[in-house]
């Protein structure tokens, strides 16, 4: 492309950029704040709220395998075994297991029933006997005859005054695989209370746990939104009233709500461990206010943006101009012309030679069993070896002669003014000064043999013709043993 095209290109080019950037600034004006509106609305409904609920549920997921694997060795546990088949003869003996595990792990108790006298073993000694019948022994029962190895469960502890806790209930089994009993441990749920807490804070937003029924079971040390407390159903909360009257269960999705004209956005999720329902709850004022500051704060960060953008494009595509002209001419490895940049070079010394009638000859030189060095140091050795006979190549010729890598080991050489039997003396010279020549490379002095072809310009040759007559004067080097000079003479019937 010429200069003044290229200059031109790149005006309009510029001027397109700045074009779109203005319409783009004046689009942003004009709607940035429905955009943002939008977009804030798009963003706390399908990821900051769904996060939200994938990281508390990871969090509770992640404090309670813990747990489930001390209630999997508990259950596995050979005293446990052996105790109960045995017969159950000392309590204290399961009492000071239970306690041991319970000091030792860290949880808030340990528990151990037996299915056969249907003992109920704590901690601290034994609880009481398990009823069918009583509605707070119901769990181990379901447990007795569900078909998984455990369950976590969330109940009051009676052992413990009642508090709430996770309860991690594993089957145990004796050696036949009969079941004889259920044991595990449990953990409070104040964890999760201060995780409730931490994120409500961080990201101004309710958190809370609700029943199968609707009704609020967990929440937030501060409470839940509006001030809901545990107990109370959502059709109790203010603003929650619609949202129960259309959801008389709960269930998991994405739901808006209005209380005192501010609009409300809600994500619930079930939790399959607890079997409950976690709320997450964030109302868009606030973040409204966030977005319309931060608009104009981009706004004018943009606009500054882009005008340094634009100075940058420009130096940008300067240099890439240069750096885009050098590339398409020079090999990078070794920094010599590449097959484009020769031919640039050949064509025009072809045409001065013919018109002069000047001798000129051609070298195309193949570095011998470049493979096998390839393989035998790696091609970073390789690599170093083409470099290296590059250079030495280069101080070899004259400053008028063209040098070029035509493609992987194989390099092509034009001799101005220079006839056959010159140039034979040349390529001997090259051939015999590779043979005598040592790379190092990583402690290794690595050698490298040259087959050499050799032809000379003719009249009414071209360029392809007098590469042709090269190349076959360099197979016949390589088939006659390599490391040798073979010369091809023009052939006017070829």
């Amino acid at each position: 492309m010429p200069p003044h095209t290229s200059k031109h290109a790149q005006a309009y080019l510029l001027l397109l950029l700045l074009v779109l950037l203005l319409s783009g600034f004046i689009a942003t004006t004009l709607v940035s704040y429905y955009t943002s509106r939008d977009g804030i609305r798009h963003t706390i409904v399908n990821t900051e709220l769904p996060l939200t609920s994938d990281n508390i549920y990871s969090e509770i997921q992640k404090d309670l395998v813990r747990p489930v694997v001390i209630s999997s060795m508990m259950a596995r546990d050979t005293f446990v075994r052996d105790w109960v088949m045995g017969g159950e003869q000392d309590s204290d003996q399961m009492t000071r297991y239970l306690r041991e595990v319970q000091e030792h792990y860290g949880a808030f108790t340990s528990f151990f029933i037996s299915n056969k006298t249907l003992t109920y073993y704590q901690a601290k000694g034994v609880l009481k006997q398990v009823d069918e019948k009583a509605k707070r022994d119901v769990w181990y029962f379901r447990v007795r005859d569900m078909q998984t190895p455990y369950e976590i469960n969330v109940d009051v502890d009676m052992a413990n005054q009642d508090r709430l806790t996770f309860f991690i209930n594993y089957k145990v089994y004796d050696y036949d695989e009969r079941f004889i009993g259920a044991t595990g441990v449990g953990l409070t749920v104040d964890a999760v209370v201060k995780l409730i807490d931490d994120y409500q804070q961080r990201f101004e937003r309710s958190i809370y746990f609700v029943d199968t029924n609707g009704r609020i079971v967990l929440t937030g040390a501060t409470g839940g939104p509006m001030g809901a407390r545990v107990g109370q159903s959502l059709s109790e909360v203010a603003g929650l009233e619609a949202l129960q009257a259309k959801l008389p269960q709960p269930k998991s999705g994405n739901f808006t709500y209005n209380e005192q004209g501010r609009g409300h956005f809600l994500n619930v999720r079930f939790i399959p461990e607890l079997n409950w329902y976690l709320f997450v709850d964030k109302h868009e004022e606030g973040a409204l206010a966030d977005i319309r500051h931060t608009l104009y704060l981009n706004l004018l960060v943009c606009l500054i943006i882009s005008s340094v953008v634009l100075f940058l494009v420009y130096l940008s595509m300067r240099r890439y101009q240069r750096h885009i002209a050098a590339l398409a001419t020079t090999d990078t490895l070794t920094e010599l012309p590449n097959r484009r940049g020769f031919n640039l070079l050949a064509n025009q010394a072809i045409v001065e030679a013919q018109r002069e009638q000047s001798p000129l000859s051609a070298l195309l030189i193949d570095l011998d069993n470049f493979k096998d060095l390839n393989d035998s140091h790696g091609h970073l050795a390789g690599d170093e070896v083409l470099r290296g006979f590059a250079r030495n190549l280069q101080q070899d010729l004259r400053q008028s002669d063209i040098i070029c890598r035509w493609g992987g080991e194989e390099f092509i050489l034009l001799l101005k003014d220079t006839d056959s039997a010159t140039a034979r003396h040349l390529a001997e010279k090259i051939r015999h000064q590779t043979e005598a020549s040592r790379f190092p490379f990583n402690g290794a002095e690595l050698q490298i043999n040259t087959s050499i072809g050799l032809t000379e310009l003719h009249a009414d040759d071209t360029l392809e013709r007098l590469i042709a007559r090269a190349d076959r004067a360099l197979y016949r080097a390589k088939k006659s043993g390599r490391n040798r000079v073979c010369e091809e003479r023009f052939d006017p019937s070829s």
